[in-house]
């Protein structure tokens, strides 16, 4: 049977009566107070085994009595509870000292089990090694697995542990990385992204691991790869998939010893870098095709992190469209917002391109219209009408887009009347025609890469540079 003191502070009184009630029936004393001043009196002349708190009290923030807790007390598990489930509520109950955090509603078995798990493991826990780090906010969403990304990701803040993010094109697998690496141990040194799917394959172990004078035609110099430049921080492997199998061999090999050898070198390079992968691919399947090595796989694999596609996370879309019309806001555009029907039709959408089509939308929204509040109709449009409807492969064949410019910049300079819109007009419009036109390039040649270059007449690195960039989902291509 469970034994010990538990002292639960809350300032809502049904919340107090629910944990009273669970953790009697589990075998616990119970001790119930609705503010921070008694809570820290019973810390303080020794009472309790285990702390369960939420956040915001009435008399102080319990984020200001945590530290004071864990110097008094290290041994003192505290398990943090708030309806302020934001990405840094997860990190800062981490940072000082948590032993958890429960976003609210919480599921009271799990509460349990973490109880449990808490008073029976060694009295030993970490303190807090992080300083306050103000509110910014680089990952949103309060959806149940945007949570549970949140708890994972704090736990693994002070770790070196080697992390894998699966997710669709435009979920945030890159934010997702640099926030492990803004809010970790390695944070002061350096956090070096390198797409495996923008750089041709043949050159591909010169720029992970760099190259010597003369190692092939072209080295006129010596040149320092990802490797090296990220000594010392995080190495983000973005598209870890599309690495081929020469390379696969090498990396594996750095990963098990910890040193590697220029492209031409002999002389070993030891190598202290964090690594964050990210695929959008089925690794386990290409496994099985023979194009990724299993044994790569499971030293990359330490710790998986699934980011969501936005069409499973929809609860989040109305904090989403809010932080994006705020970024639009603080670049110089005017402030909007969409109304109750708008943001019903923003959560039926399927986003194909996930939280990515959806910050361009928010974007071409606040640059395009003069409207203040965005009305159902307006996005009903957006979403239904690309900017170029079809291709046609004959040479000299005419596209007809000038109407549809047209009426975005007069609805445009429109919103600003008499005043002139702030500067860099000519790359916000770039990039809004860029996305839909490179994305109906290539749905015309059925995700043939090639093929869409060749449409578009661009170079394939150049297309490859743009679909990473605008983060465009490319379907696969029929064989």
């Amino acid at each position: 049977m469970p034994t010990g003191t538990i002292l639960v502070a809350d300032d809502d009184a049904a919340i107090r009566t629910v944990l009273n009630q669970a953790l009697s029936r589990a075998g616990y004393t119970v001790r119930l107070t609705s503010n921070a001043a008694t809570l820290w009196r019973w810390v303080s002349s020794g009472d309790g085994d285990l702390v369960i708190t939420d956040v915001v009290m009435p008399d102080e923030n319990i984020f200001d009595v945590l530290p004071r807790i864990k110097k008094l007390r290290p041994d003192l598990p505290v398990i943090v509870m708030s309806a302020q489930n934001t990405f840094m509520t997860a990190i800062k109950a981490s940072e000082k000292g948590a032993y958890e955090y429960l976003p609210k509603p919480f599921d009271l078995k799990e509460l349990t089990s973490i109880v449990g798990r808490a008073l029976e493991e060694p009295k030993t826990r970490r303190p807090a090694e992080i300083d306050d780090m103000g509110e910014g906010m680089p990952l949103v969403g309060r959806s149940p697995a945007m949570q549970d990304i949140y708890r994972v990701l704090a736990r693994l803040m002070q770790t070196n542990l080697t992390v894998m993010i699966n997710g669709e094109s435009g979920t945030g697998k890159e934010l997702v990385a640099r926030a492990l690496h803004d809010y970790g141990k390695r944070r002061n040194g350096p956090f070096v992204a390198i797409n495996m799917a923008a750089i041709p394959k043949d050159l591909i172990e010169a720029e992970l691991f760099g190259h010597e004078k003369g190692a092939f035609t072209g080295a006129q110099n010596r040149s320092s790869g990802r490797f090296e430049q990220a000594d010392g921080g995080t190495l983000f492997l973005d598209e870890i998939g599309d690495m081929p199998m020469e390379a696969q061999t090498r990396l594996l090999r750095v990963l098990q010893q910890g040193e590697y050898t220029t492209v031409g070198g002999r002389t070993p390079i030891k190598t202290d870098v964090r690594i964050v992968a990210a695929t959008n691919k089925d690794l386990r399947q290409l496994i099985n095709q023979g194009l990724f090595r299993e044994d790569l796989f499971f030293r990359l694999n330490v710790v998986p992190i699934r980011l969501p596609p936005l069409r499973e996370r929809v609860e989040d879309i109305p904090d989403l469209v809010r932080h994006f019309f705020s970024m639009a806001e603080k670049e110089g555009l005017p402030p909007k917002q969409v109304d109750q029907s708008a943001l019903n039709l923003l959560r039926r959408y399927r986003w194909p391109g996930n939280v990515r089509e959806l910050e361009n939308l928010i974007r071409r929204l606040a640059a395009l219209y003069p409207q203040d509040v965005i009305g159902e109709s307006l996005l009903e449009q957006e979403l239904s009408q690309p900017t170029v409807s079809s291709f046609e492969e004959e040479s000299g064949e005419a596209i007809n887009l000038g109407g549809s410019v047209e009426k975005y910049l007069n609805n445009y300079f429109e919103g600003y009347g008499d005043t002139l819109p702030p500067p860099g007009l000519y790359h916000r419009i770039l990039r809004e025609v860029e996305y839909p036109l490179i994305s109906a390039a290539l749905a015309a040649t059925r995700g043939n890469q090639i093929k869409a270059a060749e449409l578009l007449g661009v170079n394939r690195n150049t297309l490859r540079k743009k679909i990473r960039d605008l983060e465009i989902h490319v379907m696969r291509a029929s064989r």
